[in-house]
């Protein structure tokens, strides 16, 4: 149902490998990036509501409202359902959060089966919560889930450098983006960590969070 995973390092070079064979502009991003990371990350509600807190935030805040969360167990359903809104407030969260949190907790999602079905599935179950966007679900399926084909192509960083590794007029629009990471499949979920990495070394900073 779900085909190949990104279990390890090795199944990413192999995709970079692929992409590089197809696309001489991907070649040469390769070439200059190295090594790509892995990436994968836990799944599961803790990982979803992370994703939540760190939405329109710098890095640095992100992280210290997570820490205060992880420091007063604020990260499961039940908790975050039992505390009252002084507590959530008292982490960091705004209203909105607060109310995405809850919605979070409350959509009793079955995370063991989203590792079964396929990705649009996993999309589609996800963003049926307030607060998680397309955007979110699909970088949850990319590092969460180790899906293999999936690309999050309303990411500006992944846009950017789009337009700057094939010397595009201007930055490609998600759906430009989407049709153009069609030639990409079946590894696009590479070709994001290809592309993110070569952001990161064209402009010297980090492209995702």
């Amino acid at each position: 149902m779900t085909g190949r995973i990104i279990e390890t390092r090795a199944d990413v070079e192999e995709g970079a490998a692929q992409l590089a064979a197809l696309c001489p502009r991907l070649a040469r991003a390769r070439a200059l990036t190295g090594p790509l990371p892995l990436r994968r990350k836990p799944d599961g509600f803790a990982e979803l509501l992370n994703a939540i807190v760190g939405q329109q935030l710098s890095i640095a805040s992100a992280e210290a409202i997570w820490s205060r969360m992880n420091t007063a167990r604020l990260t499961d359903p039940r908790a975050i359902a039992r505390a009252p809104d002084a507590t959530l407030r008292g982490a960091g969260l705004s209203r909105q959060k607060i109310r995405y949190a809850r919605e979070l907790a409350e959509a009793d999602i079955d995370f063991d089966r989203l590792r079964d079905i396929p990705d649009e599935d996993v999309i589609a179950t996800l963003t049926r919560v307030p607060g998680i966007g397309r955007w979110t679900a699909e970088i949850y399926a990319m590092f969460s889930l180790g899906r293999v084909d999936v690309f999050a192509p309303g990411d500006l960083a992944l846009q950017e450098a789009a337009r700057r590794l094939y010397d595009l007029p201007a930055r490609p629009r998600e759906g430009e983006l989407r049709s153009m990471a069609r030639a990409w499949t079946p590894w696009r979920a590479v070709a994001a960590r290809l592309l993110w990495a070569y952001y990161r070394v064209d402009k010297q900073r980090e492209g995702i969070r």
